[in-house]
């Protein structure tokens, strides 16, 4: 994977406008770090979080994991030690479609995490989901293999890599 350089949001949407997909979705930022990008990997999932433990817990050579956890707010789908494993294996940060816990640790760490929200309830831990398929989310279809940066602004995905100005 190429090593991609952070650009913020606004200017990505300035420069490349149509070329660029921005996510309608208003997460929230529970990493410690704000601003982060990398290439998509995808896991689709409903109130299970096993492939995302076995995902965080593999190589992530930078790369973003985005969860659709289709918007329930009933589980969370990663806390501390899942995060914690996400930090070691090289994972930039995730995007969840859905809720964290243990949010006051996972924000010391330097690592991105937008969410919807949190929720203190763990999650199933079967394994149950779908990986590296297109999501739909907010409007727009997250790929694995594009490009995802995020920072306090929002979340804009490219089919490549952004240049800095």
């Amino acid at each position: 994977m190429a090593d991609i350089q952070f650009v913020p949001t606004a200017d990505i949407a300035d420069i490349h406008d149509t070329d660029v997909r921005s996510c309608d979705i208003q997460f929230r930022n529970f990493g410690g770090t704000v601003d982060f990008c990398g290439e998509i990997h995808t896991i689709s999932c409903f109130q299970d979080n096993g492939l995302v433990k076995k995902t965080l817990n593999s190589p992530g050579e930078g790369k973003v994991l985005v969860i659709d956890g289709h918007a329930s707010m009933h589980t969370a789908l990663m806390g501390d030690m899942i995060a914690e494993a996400g930090v070691k294996n090289g994972w930039a940060g995730v995007i969840i479609n859905g809720p964290i816990r243990d949010s006051a640790e996972v924000a010391k760490m330097n690592f991105g995490c937008k969410a919807l929200g949190s929720n203190p309830r763990k999650s199933a831990k079967d394994g149950v989901g779908k990986e590296n398929i297109v999501l739909r989310l907010g409007g727009i279809d997250f790929v694995p293999g594009e490009y995802v940066y995020a920072d306090s602004d929002g979340v804009v995905v490219s089919e490549n890599p952004v240049e800095p100005k």
